[in-house]
């Protein structure tokens, strides 16, 4: 068993420290098709050997089988040697109406099914029954899951229950978790959350949380972390091309092309394009983990060499001149971090 650890980086104002790589366990709950136990399993192992050390799950994620699988697969890890994230906001019931297959997604039975619920009750409900799934003695982070149609009950009710567990020390950091940056910044601004987990919105086609979380963070001396930093795809490539998705749709032409033409500056710089798309969010002062969907050994082995992969601060400056990503990136992108720049 592999003692090395990727770099650590601290959630601001608690204890709890990730790994600057994380490991994104929907895609082992059969997201999009089925992924065999045996595949699941040892992608959790080749990201324990590659140094990873924080993994995200969530009840939402193929019903529960991505808890169990990611569970399962930690067992026989030490527990104060990882942290782990979960969410809440949908409890999983019996579903009187099935029809074979989950709807949303993930390619499991639906004998359950997800019932929006951010009340206290349904918090502590969801986070005793997450424990149940995977094992576990505690949570690491807990995250309000798409909180976006629930904002009243999710930030009068749900935050302060998350925050009284903190508190307690049953709890190390909380947060919430969403495809949007404005309702973010209002969880950090008027709420107990320490973190949030930013889905999309800044990458390197999308810089629209300068607006407003990423300046909260900073303000406020809280983290976030990165998820869907390929933005469902576009930016997964070394050239990207027609038919790939942006945020899970077909990517508009006009896309695809300023894609493209950041790719061909990434080639001039020496990386790639991917490897690029990691490293631009973890530059930012205040995004301490980028978070990645990993199937198989295989995508895992593909990521941390991303990670790894040193880049040139001139390229951020580059594609600021060349008008390619916004001319308010902060400064300090450039040279920051590693072992992502030089």
């Amino acid at each position: 068993m592999t003692n090395r650890t990727l770099a650590l980086r601290k959630i601001a104002s608690t204890p709890v420290e990730l790994t600057e790589l994380g490991f994104g366990a929907s895609v082992i709950g059969n997201l999009y098709r089925v992924t065999p136990a045996q595949d699941a399993e040892a992608a959790v192992d080749a990201a324990w050997e590659a140094g990873i050390r924080y993994f995200d799950t969530a009840p939402h994620y193929g019903l529960g089988l991505s808890e169990r699988r990611l569970g399962a697969a930690l067992r026989h890890r030490p527990r104060d040697a990882y942290m782990v994230s979960s969410k809440v906001g949908r409890l999983l019931v019996p579903n009187e109406d099935r029809r074979g297959v989950d709807s949303e997604g993930f390619v499991v039975r639906d004998d359950l099914r997800r019932q929006w619920d951010f009340s206290r009750d349904g918090v502590l409900r969801s986070i005793e029954e997450t424990l149940e799934r995977t094992g576990l003695d505690r949570l690491d982070v807990v995250y309000l899951h798409d909180p976006d149609d629930h904002w009243r009950q999710a930030a009068e009710e749900a935050m302060p229950a998350l925050a009284e567990l903190r508190d307690q020390g049953v709890i190390g950091a909380i947060g919430a978790g969403m495809n949007q940056s404005a309702m973010l910044a209002r969880f950090l601004r008027e709420t107990a959350a320490d973190l949030v987990m930013l889905a999309g919105r800044y990458t390197l086609l999308d810089q629209s949380a300068l607006d407003d979380v990423l300046p909260a963070a900073r303000e406020l001396g809280k983290s976030v972390v990165a998820v869907g930093v390929f933005n469902s795809g576009l930016l997964s490539r070394d050239r990207p091309a027609a038919g790939m998705k942006y945020d899970y749709q077909d990517a508009p032409s006009d896309l695809v092309a300023r894609a493209l033409a950041i790719a061909e500056v990434c080639e001039a710089y020496g990386t790639t394009l991917p490897a690029a798309a990691i490293a631009f969010p973890l530059a930012h002062p205040s995004i301490i983990n980028v978070t990645l969907g990993m199937r198989t050994p295989d995508q895992v082995t593909r990521n941390t060499e991303l990670h790894a992969r040193r880049i040139h601060g001139g390229l951020w400056e580059e594609l600021r001149d060349r008008g390619l990503i916004r001319p308010d990136v902060p400064a300090e992108s450039d040279g920051r971090r590693s072992p992502g720049c030089l």
